[in-house]
């Protein structure tokens, strides 16, 4: 299938959910930029709204996300409070301008809220931007699932919901401190189909204690119950920047050679069943509209990863959500509490960010193309020098600006893709590996 080239993999590399990356991100950029790129928005434009939700009941120790214990009732009614006062104040800066065609719900979990302050939320957005059509999608722990969710959520219009699932084997899930019966996800997606709502997964693999058996076995499972959606993700192990992982025994972690098996494995055993491949590591039923996407070349790539999304404003609401721009990226204040204290003020919490030059939108594009569609057009761009390197193996073939990638490129492909970033520096080390 894949030919396997080690040296390749070495590198660490970012995941180019937006381009420049959040590692370029400063406090030059804050609230009066947001403030700004809100007044320009044209009449009638397409939004994107992100709902951030940093807190789940259990912290599982393989995840990078930014979330927190939710175990005080008065911190996430204040963070609910918060959370409304921003999106009255986004929306009063737009003055009824854009119309939001999608609104994702992520986190952390949602369903760690109270169903009555999610809906609360909901209602909050609703009321306050012209969102009556939007596609409304939401984040969720199995775990904490249950009839009264899924029923409030057919109620409210909610049609796609994503499930962390990460694997099936107990003895794995032990080991990152993450127990879910697979009875448990059975019910669940049951719930939700009688519901008419359309679900996702979230796999990985190179987890602890994890063998390709294991993921052999979770996948035939993932194919039994058939959600829409698969992402399948290789956990990446960065104890010194995530405290939470050091409860990971990063001797039972797989090597380099077993994920890229692990990788290969989970890759043929989607497609074959009949999943069409999105990217190196998403996976959609061929009458998704993910997989129509990608057919019919309107494939991209944001925050929440691959996406048919094509909105040119995603604005990112609650606690570290990232807002994008054609010409500016901006985070809000990351933790809960800093974030609250800028509202409380009147302040936007815009904290920081980066404004896109020319150079880097065209560089952006390339590498959207080249992860979205494997082929872009680097017209004016001069690639670093490893580019060549790849062409030498066969992995990308150049046809005058036109640059290609060839089927055995995609494990490879955001390696590739990092020939066009001019801000990654060889000594990087904050990024996952490839594979």
């Amino acid at each position: 299938m894949w030919t396997y080239h080690p040296d390749l993999l070495t590198a660490p590399v970012p995941r180019y959910t937006s381009y420049p990356t959040a590692a370029q991100f400063s406090d030059d950029v804050g609230a009066a930029d947001m403030a700004a790129a809100l007044d320009g928005v044209k009449q009638g434009a397409g939004l994107s709204l992100y709902v951030h939700i940093p807190y789940c009941h259990d912290i599982c120790w393989y995840c990078g996300c930014n979330t927190g214990a939710a175990t005080r009732a008065h911190r996430l009614s204040a963070y609910v409070e918060a959370l409304e006062q921003e999106i009255a104040m986004v929306a009063e800066r737009l003055g009824g301008r854009g119309r939001v065609g999608r609104i994702a719900f992520g986190g952390g979990s949602p369903n760690s809220l109270p169903l009555i302050d999610f809906i609360r939320i909901l209602n909050q957005l609703l009321r306050c931007f012209d969102a009556g059509e939007a596609a409304i999608s939401v984040e969720l722990d199995p775990r904490r699932l249950d009839r009264q969710w899924i029923g409030a959520m057919a109620s409210v219009g909610v049609t796609r919901v994503n499930l962390g699932v990460q694997t099936f084997a107990p003895h794995v899930q032990a080991h990152i401190g993450r127990i879910q019966p697979v009875e448990m996800v059975e019910t669940a997606m049951e719930a939700l189909d009688r519901a008419g709502i359309r679900t996702g997964f979230d796999l990985m693999y190179g987890l602890p204690g994890q063998s390709i058996e294991d993921l052999e076995e979770t996948i035939r499972t993932t194919i039994r119950l058939a959600p829409a959606r698969i992402a399948l993700f290789g956990y990446a192990h960065m104890p010194r920047l995530l405290p939470r992982q050091r409860r990971i025994d990063a001797s039972a972690l797989p090597d380099v050679d077993t994920r890229f098996a692990m990788a290969a494995t989970g890759y043929r055993m989607l497609v074959e069943a009949g999943y069409q491949a999105i990217g190196f590591d998403h996976f959609a039923l061929p009458r998704d509209a993910m997989a129509l996407a990608a057919r019919t070349g309107r494939l991209h790539r944001n925050f929440q990863g691959f996406t048919e999304d094509d909105a040119p404003v995603l604005i990112g609401l609650g606690a570290s959500a990232i807002s994008a721009f054609p010409d500016l990226l901006i985070q809000n204040e990351k933790q809960a509490g800093p974030y609250r204290d800028r509202l409380a003020r009147g302040e936007l919490p815009a904290a920081r960010g980066v404004r896109r030059t020319a150079d880097d939108r065209t560089r952006g594009r390339i590498i959207e193309d080249l992860l979205c569609h494997g082929r872009a057009d680097m017209a004016g761009i001069d690639p670093a020098p490893q580019l060549a390197g790849y062409e030498a193996m066969g992995l990308a073939v150049r046809d005058g600006s036109l640059l290609r990638l060839t089927p055995d490129a995609l494990p490879y492909a955001r390696s590739i893709a990092a020939c066009f970033d001019a801000y990654l520096l060889p000594s990087e080390s904050r990024f996952s590996h490839a594979v």
